[in-house]
């Protein structure tokens, strides 16, 4: 699994932090969304993807491993 985030489009929601604290955080200044693991460890993979599906403004991209 690899995660993308398009922090440019991010509203600081904070929902990814909330729910997959290990893969995302949020900038202090602005609450913009950072990526913690590019490419998380196993147990990190389903609160990725529930963070990219509850996401308001849909900046989370998951790319499954080819």
């Amino acid at each position: 699994m690899r995660v993308e985030v398009h922090a440019d489009r991010c509203i600081g929601s904070g929902v990814c932090a909330l729910v997959a604290p290990d893969v995302f955080d949020q900038r202090d200044d602005d609450g913009v969304v950072v990526l913690l693991a590019e490419h998380p460890a196993d147990e990190h993979h389903e609160s990725a993807y529930e963070a990219a599906t509850r996401c308001p403004a849909a900046v989370i991209d998951i790319h499954e491993a080819g």
